[in-house]
């Protein structure tokens, strides 16, 4: 076994795991690895790592014995109780300021309370994200760090060379901030991931029931908007999936049960939205949409019975393709302006110094939301670091005043026909809501109030001054408490 010869451990060689070591053997690092099932070692040592600066250990003892101070272990394991079990082993195997990572998509709670148990061991923890799946993390994922800023140094050198790379060469990793930060951001990440799916779904829905396209005409849609301001990796991987064919010629898409599975990251975003008072709206019918389609054998039921229009389309399929390209597009701002909202509100709560720039930039290559369209929000926020919200930074106002009209008739078009789209609905309703300067809840507050003394504030008085009305003469003057606007 080679004492202190690796930069690098790496624990957990399920697919992510492999294609990270390899990643990294490839710039020129040594990497020592290590997984539970001791066959797995073996096996890729004797496979795809062979002839490779790659050490196999059988134990995390050796693992540990064979790393380069200060330590870097690299935890590419299941999110929850495994993490915590290999930290706890580890722990006495370390020493002072030796570097804990993980990898994994944990909860950035968890990552929060680690962080701080391992700094109070004298130790450093980072959690990180690591988004573009195994073709990502083979050829360049893009990695969001974050937790004990002091590992950082000893960690850039590493995440920094695997990382995907931009037209000019910067990579797609940075420090994100201190604690949960890394794992918060690659949480939103994934949320807004379940948003663009949705989206693009719901486009090819609409192309299917209302339009009668086949695959392959819309495989050449998808081309064409790939060629344009949609041109990301979502749109080229539903190009390509249009285009698939099964054994018999038939496109395969065709074939796959419309039951979408979820990890939790989709919920977690929505969950965290929720305690935070920030309105999520289409990360949250993304998440619910694949609520639905699970529920397969009641939709089948309830297909049997239930009646709506049957879609019927007489215009100009051209023009309507073009609205839907400006209605995704529109629905989209929509989306990141949401998931913007969010990690600022976190930042408020938690105290991070987010780069919203940076983040964008981070997002360039290598995960799964790589688009042209980030290269617009990095430079929306280096013209204004301080922008409240993503639609009124002048470009992205000007995009949705100029997809506006599409975006509703498209929207009126499926409703009116029966087509499901709740993401690009919601998308516009948010938009109304947001631009409306004078929403109905006043009428709420009024019945907050009369049901339960919740108070009001009233808009020929100083904000934060609270008033109860005795609505029916039996209600006394007594109230409630004040609302948390």
């Amino acid at each position: 076994m080679m004492q202190n010869q690796a930069d690098i451990g790496l624990v957990g060689l399920a697919v992510m795991g492999e294609n990270l070591v390899l990643n990294m053997e490839s710039r020129g690092f040594t990497v020592a690895v290590y997984n539970r099932t001791v066959d797995k070692v073996v096996n890729f040592l004797n496979g795809r790592a062979k002839g490779k600066k790659i050490v196999g250990l059988h134990s995390l003892p050796e693992l540990v014995q064979s790393l380069k101070v200060p330590r870097r272990v690299m935890l590419m394991v299941k999110a929850g109780k495994a993490v915590d079990d290999l930290i706890d082993q580890l722990v006495p195997l370390l020493a002072k300021g030796d570097i804990i990572i993980d990898g994994g998509n944990s909860h950035f709670p968890d990552t929060i309370r680690r962080t701080k148990a391992l700094e109070d061991k004298g130790l450093l923890f980072i959690g990180t994200g690591v988004s573009g799946g195994e073709e990502g993390a083979l050829l360049g994922p893009s990695i969001m760090p974050g937790g004990s800023a002091a590992a950082w140094p000893h960690i850039k050198p590493i995440f920094q060379a695997i990382a995907a790379k931009v037209e000019d060469g910067t990579p797609c990793c940075d420090w994100v901030g201190d604690n949960g930060a890394g794992h918060f951001v690659k949480m939103v990440h994934n949320g807004i991931e379940y948003g663009d799916m949705q989206l693009i779904c719901e486009s090819y829905q609409i192309m299917k029931e209302l339009l009668g396209m086949s695959p392959d005409e819309m495989h050449d849609v998808f081309k064409e908007w790939n060629r344009g301001d949609l041109d990301s990796y979502l749109i080229e991987i539903t190009r390509d999936i249009l285009a698939f064919k099964d054994e018999d010629g038939q496109p395969l898409v065709d074939k796959i049960l419309d039951t979408a599975g979820q990890k939790g990251t989709g919920k977690w975003t929505s969950v965290s939205a929720l305690d935070s008072g920030i309105p999520l709206t289409l990360i949250s019918e993304a998440v619910w949409a694949r609520c639905l389609s699970a529920m397969k054998t009641e939709r089948v039921e309830a297909s049997k019975v239930l009646r709506g229009p049957t879609p019927k389309f007489t215009g100009d399929r051209k023009a309507f393709l073009d609205d839907l390209a400006h209605a995704l597009y529109a629905s989209k701002i929509v989306s990141y302006a949401q998931g913007y909202d969010l990690m600022k509100a976190a930042a408020g709560e938690y105290k991070w110094n987010l780069n919203y720039g940076g983040i964008a930039l981070l997002w360039r290559g290598g995960c799964i939301i790589r688009s042209a369209f980030l290269g617009r929000i990095k430079e929306a926020y280096d013209a204004q670091p301080r922008l409240t919200n993503l639609l009124l930074a002048p470009f992205f106002r000007e995009r949705i005043e100029a997809a506006q009209a599409a975006w509703r008739r498209v929207v009126a078009t499926a409703v009116s026909n029966g087509i499901w789209i709740p993401a690009h609905a919601t998308a516009l309703n948010y938009f109304d809501g947001f631009r409306n300067g004078r929403l109905p809840a006043n009428l709420l507050q009024a019945q907050r109030d009369y049901f339960g003394a919740h108070m009001y504030e009233r808009l020929d008085r100083p904000r934060g001054e609270f008033f109860h009305t005795n609505w029916t003469g039996r209600g006394g003057k007594t109230a409630s408490s004040a609302y948390v606007a």
